[in-house]
């Protein structure tokens, strides 16, 4: 009788638990988790909103106004823009600076005013004539992993939408030119720099365990970056299988090494020295995985439970106002510390991005 009794109780925990699951999933509470999200970041600005890190953020929101079709949100956009006079940020020669020009494309298409885009035209044609100003070396134009969510997106947008190849031909030299640089073909992760891959000081960069240091925003940026540059190529483009078997690769081995939480921890190696999971690589993890789904790209039956496992521990890291925590600060490796009261407005906009795929899964 006390066996029956158990089981009945483990039954009936067991079918709460899968039922609060699936609210998750139910578009309205995809919707409403992604609004709050999105209100809370916009009353709580921070850095110049041309600054890679808004760069990110507006990349997410735009993708929640795709959503939610909030006129808030789309208002939010183009006061941004406005503000801006639709410019890029500071250094034409830098991929985090035209990371914005992202958005200003996208509302473009919407609005077809030509001020929103003749900034972003200007910049990319004088980065595509002049070196990266480095003096007495030459070095290429994206030499950091992030730089590939950054600038391939901005580039190829960019062709598509006044259609010149010249910009798509650019960035396939200069994506090439990074992968080649950084990409760890064994481990089919992206090292943050040259500095993680090339011995600094007579000492190799390792991990507490004696794994190499990738990093788990930086390996996020790319996917994303991916996803973006994908959804933008046509089908019969010469080098989109390049791209898709790139994806392919390094979506294999993301969730080999996602943790029981749902989560990535900073270092993707390394995760027993960083016990907290972190929220804005995973939340670019989620986007580009859910992504692949669905279009097809990844096997539905191994990647839709693993997105699934990792859009609920996101939800758990946005708080009753809609900030999004466990974000990692700014800076170049994985090494800060960060927790659940740390947010950044990238973080925001992983998690943005991540619902506005998880939205479409069947």
């Amino acid at each position: 009788m006390k066996k029956i009794v158990f089981v009945t109780i483990l039954l009936c925990v067991t079918i709460a638990i899968t039922a609060q699951s699936n609210d998750y999933f139910k578009p309205k509470n995809i919707k409403t988790v992604m609004q709050k999200a999105a209100e809370w970041q916009l009353k709580n600005p921070k850095h110049a909103p041309n600054d890679w890190t808004n760069g990110a953020f507006y990349a997410g929101l735009y993708a929640a106004w795709e959503t939610t079709k909030s006129k808030n949100i789309y208002q939010a956009l183009i006061d941004m823009g406005n503000s801006t006079k639709w410019r890029p940020y500071n250094r034409w020669y830098h991929a985090d600076d035209i990371v914005i020009c992202q958005t200003y494309i996208d509302l473009y298409r919407k609005e077809k005013k030509q001020e929103m885009i003749q900034a972003t035209i200007d910049t990319v044609n004088k980065l595509l004539a002049n070196p990266y100003p480095v003096r007495g070396i030459e070095t290429i134009k994206w030499w950091w992993c992030d730089a590939l969510f950054m600038g391939p997106a901005t580039l190829v947008k960019l062709g598509i939408t006044v259609k010149n190849d010249e910009y798509l031909k650019k960035n396939d030299e200069y994506f090439k030119e990074c992968y080649d640089l950084l990409y760890n073909k064994k481990e089919r992760l992206f090292a943050r720099d040259l500095g993680y891959v090339i011995k600094n000081d007579g000492k190799d960069r390792w991990e507490a365990n004696g794994k190499k240091i990738f990093w788990s925003r930086g390996n996020g940026w790319v996917m994303g970056g991916l996803v973006r540059i994908l959804k933008e190529l046509p089908k019969n483009y010469p080098t989109r299988p390049f791209y898709e078997q790139l994806f392919k690769e390094m979506a294999e081995k993301i969730i080999s090494i996602q943790q029981p939480d749902g989560l990535w921890r900073a270092s993707l190696l390394d995760p027993d020295s960083y016990p907290g999971g972190e929220v804005s690589g995973s939340g670019f993890f989620c986007y580009a995985l859910a992504w692949g789904v669905n279009n097809k790209l990844l096997d539905k039956s191994i990647y839709k439970p693993v997105v699934e496992k990792t859009w609920i521990a996101l939800n758990a890291c946005v708080n009753e106002d809609g900030r999004v925590g466990w974000v990692q600060p700014i800076g170049a490796d994985p090494r800060k510390n960060f927790t659940a009261d740390s947010w950044e407005v990238y973080g925001t906009g992983a998690f943005l991005l991540a619902g506005s795929e998880v939205i479409k899964l069947k």
